[in-house]
């Protein structure tokens, strides 16, 4: 393959990604939801050291893992942002 196949193929797995994490995003979303509904925290550290355990036991390369789980751990940060704007939003509607 030439650059431009290469870049073909980045282009596809970027579509994919973008998909990948609007599922995500929407996931988080639900679980935002419950939590409110039983009074957890937006943030739990557990929970999110069993993700990045998770990603390093999956991880085949060629990442390494301390930059694999950089990624998740920004991705996760955007989730949580997530969370703590659709729970002001919420509370902002209440009277």
């Amino acid at each position: 393959m030439d650059i431009s196949d290469w870049r073909t193929k980045i282009d596809s797995l970027d579509l994919q990604i973008v998909e990948l994490l609007n599922q995500r995003a929407e996931a988080a979303r639900a679980i935002g939801k419950l939590k409110e509904a039983t009074d957890m925290p937006v943030y739990e550290p557990q929970r999110e050291e069993v993700i990045f355990q998770n990603v390093r036991s999956h991880n085949r390369g060629p990442l390494p893992d301390s930059e694999l789980v950089y990624i998740y751990q920004r991705v996760i940060a955007v989730m949580r942002c997530l969370q703590r704007n659709e729970l002001a939003s919420r509370q902002s509607d209440q009277p």
